[in-house]
């Protein structure tokens, strides 16, 4: 199967936000569709923590993406219109540089010795590839949970390079509740042995710890309702219980070792406590000192806001005060209320209601 995904090379230094440098690193990319000759049809989507950017089947790759019902031929972001670039964020480990990289100073992995990343800095890897890609202004950028936020970042920064903005089940910052979760997660890590301060071969690691973290995330994902309309208090199959006092016998302890254990051979451990971090980082306030004075640098003509009634990490609040804010600084706002019980991740699976939802954006010029 030939590989989908391509690798744009930074030219020169690449320094961060809050301090350090890469040498000449790289962002793994896939795209869809044809750029028109004018350049004016191109969307950048921008990922949540774990995903790669493969976020559709394509003819070089036709295995199914992670937004497969949202983007290709004919569903709502149409490749058959628009251009479409999904990116791996820069500090990830499916081809972009990250931790889990090699160091072309040491010739080891950068490990603990990568610099802090911020979801400013993978905006910015954002604008550099849609650069190199010859594309001055972007018809849409869009992104779901983190990829909310490093949209959100990228309008910022980088003022009147896009037209439009589709923010899914994102802020303006995290509230502490997600930082607490989030800061959990990173400690089931960082205290299993196998982490070994970050130095742990590659291809091994903290698998217990990534193990919890993953359920952790899982349960945070979805919405308490949803568990029990899915599990009750459903038993495992009698043939699959140990007798160990302490073993698995719910089914929803069952479902979440399953995606705990698929979770473990993906993602590297270093790359999610960086990209975790970076999430707790983002601020709009922190831009210019005050939200309004963040966001008036942005110059977007239109956005769509969309929140699920259900989600406890990015809670509804959070998306009606990033609506009021945005429509204080000029720029045209839909805002959407998704009475999903899925929860956080419902983007990705209640396709009842986020493929309109999307469809109604892109149908807007």
């Amino acid at each position: 199967m030939a590989d989908a995904r391509r690798i744009f090379e930074y030219p020169e230094t690449f320094r961060m936000r809050r301090g350090g440098e890469l040498e000449r690193p790289t962002i793994a990319y896939e795209t869809w569709g044809e750029l028109s000759p004018s350049c004016d049809n191109a969307v950048l989507l921008f990922t949540g923590l774990s995903p790669s950017a493969h976020a559709s089947s394509s003819p070089e790759d036709p295995a199914p993406g992670w937004w497969e019902e949202i983007l290709g031929p004919s569903r709502p972001i149409d490749s058959n219109r628009y251009f479409v670039i999904c990116m791996n964020s820069l500090g990830s480990c499916f081809g972009s540089t990250g931790p889990a990289t090699t160091d072309p100073a040491t010739g080891e992995p950068y490990r603990l010795t990568f610099p802090v990343v911020t979801l400013e800095d993978v905006a910015s890897a954002g604008k550099a590839l849609v650069s190199h890609l010859g594309i001055d202004r972007l018809e849409a950028v869009v992104g779901a949970s983190m990829g909310g936020m490093t949209a959100l970042a990228f309008a910022m920064l980088f003022s009147g390079s896009t037209r439009g903005l589709l923010l899914i089940s994102s802020a303006m910052h995290s509230r502490p509740f997600a930082i607490a979760l989030r800061s959990l997660q990173r400690e089931m890590i960082r205290r299993d042995p196998a982490w070994r301060d970050g130095n742990y071969p590659l291809g091994e690691g903290p698998v217990t710890g990534m193990r919890l973290a993953r359920k952790l995330g899982m349960i945070t994902y979805r919405s308490a309702l949803e568990w029990q309309h899915r599990f009750g208090r459903e038993r495992v199959a009698e043939e699959h219980q140990s007798g160990d006092p302490f073993a698995l016998e719910f089914e929803i302890e069952s479902y979440l070792e399953a995606h705990a254990q698929k979770f473990i051979g993906q993602y590297d451990a270093n790359c999610y406590l960086y990209l975790s971090r970076a999430m707790d980082l983002f601020d709009v306030a922190e831009h210019r000192g005050t939200i309004a004075a963040g966001l008036a640098t942005l110059d977007a003509e239109r956005a769509m806001i969309v929140g699920v009634t259900s989600d406890s990490l990015f809670p509804i609040e959070q998306q009606r005060h990033l609506a009021d804010e945005l429509k204080s600084v000029g720029v045209a706002v839909d805002y959407r209320e998704l009475e999903s019980i899925q929860g956080h991740d419902s983007f990705l699976v209640d396709m009842d209601r986020f493929q309109p939802t999307v469809q109604s954006f892109f149908s807007t010029d």
